[in-house]
């Protein structure tokens, strides 16, 4: 008959009764110590560099909730209320609140990371956060994000929010891209969109607008252009183009600078710090850019060392640099064209007939 009785489960369940009574032992003694335990000192904790909300603001936002912490004991103070009312905060994205048995009440931050700010058509001015939702502007701290301006019709309404326009979410996607990418984060500075509702990327180096359309295939677009910086760029200068045209998934369209032109409106020298600054960053990122060109070269020439001579090269057809679109619908703007220039020969009938 003893045979039959299974001591294990038996034991198993006697050691789980055990356990739980040694748990409700425990929370019985830490909510009778707690009982007794006074708020000693409220530790806040805001990791990061970009302090769009300070420690003064989120000691009003707990004295507005709850009062005087301190003094009081840990059972009157409600923790979850605290969380709640933090995260409540347009700068924060999460909050953490906890409190230990010396009556130390901590809380954690932690804040939201903007990715781009827009000034929309209507004079609103608000943040794009990484997680894509819209947060107000601080009167403490202005993050060096990028900077979307033009014909955005995207509203804010004062508070958190989610994007709404198709227009609103290609912004947010390209400045994503652009910001994880070190080259790019250093080479554009500013988006526009213009009255066709197309983006435009304003570049720190060069003075052409780089036209992007929108987001879709982004990435590839954007190795068209660093193929054309490391291309084209060397050969006729960062200033030969008035437009680069990305809007073409296989080809590059260009719009070629007026000579003439450039030369009227060549910039008088002005011995300031901000232009000389400006030239320092403009120096370091054609360094930059100089660099990939040498590293893709030297990658370039690593494949073709290592390649058998017997498989036969797979060829890879160049991203087109047009000046002139051959289809009238791709044309974004038209070249102007070149003055005529006199020949040796009508020179000479010239001087023969003075």
């Amino acid at each position: 008959m003893l045979k039959r009785i299974n001591w294990k489960a038996i034991f198993k369940g006697f050691a789980w009764l055990i356990c739980l009574a040694g748990m409700v032992v425990l929370m019985s003694f830490i909510e009778n110590k707690k009982h007794g335990v006074k708020c000693t000192n409220v530790k806040i904790l805001i990791p990061g560099a970009d302090n769009f909300i300070e420690r003064e603001e989120i000691d009003a936002i707990l004295k507005q909730s709850q009062g005087e912490l301190i003094g009081r004991n840990l059972e009157q103070i409600n923790i979850h209320q605290i969380e709640k009312t933090l995260k409540a905060n347009p700068y924060i994205a999460f909050a953490k609140v906890y409190a230990d048995m010396n009556g130390i009440i901590n809380i954690e931050v932690k804040q939201r990371q903007p990715v781009l700010r827009i000034l929309n058509a209507g004079g609103q001015d608000y943040y794009i956060d990484s997680d894509g939702l819209k947060m107000p502007m601080s009167p403490n701290f202005t993050a060096n994000v990028l900077v979307a301006t033009g014909n955005i019709l995207e509203g804010f309404g004062g508070k958190v929010d989610t994007l709404f326009t198709p227009l609103a979410s290609d912004l947010y996607k390209t400045a994503l891209f652009i910001k994880k990418d070190t080259l790019w984060d250093a080479q554009i500075e500013q988006m526009y969109v213009n009255d066709k509702n197309d983006i435009e990327l304003v570049p720190r180096v060069g003075n052409q607008r780089i036209i992007l359309g929108n987001a879709d295939s982004l990435e590839t677009k954007m190795n068209n252009l660093l193929a054309f910086y490391k291309q084209a760029m060397p050969l006729v200068g960062w200033n030969a183009y008035k437009t680069i045209n990305l809007k073409y998934i296989n080809q590059i369209v260009c719009e070629k600078n007026d000579s003439l032109a450039v030369k009227k409106t060549a910039p008088i020298v002005v011995s300031d710090s901000t232009v000389v600054a400006k030239k320092e960053v403009d120096s370091l990122i054609k360094d930059a850019i100089q660099d990939e060109i040498k590293k893709a070269s030297a990658d370039a020439a690593t494949v073709k060392k290592i390649t058998p001579k017997a498989s036969t090269p797979t060829v890879t057809k160049p991203v087109s640099v047009k000046e002139k679109p051959e289809t009238p619908a791709k044309i974004v703007a038209t070249k102007e064209k070149p003055k005529p220039v006199a020949t040796t020969k009508e020179k000479t009938d010239t001087k023969k007939n003075k």
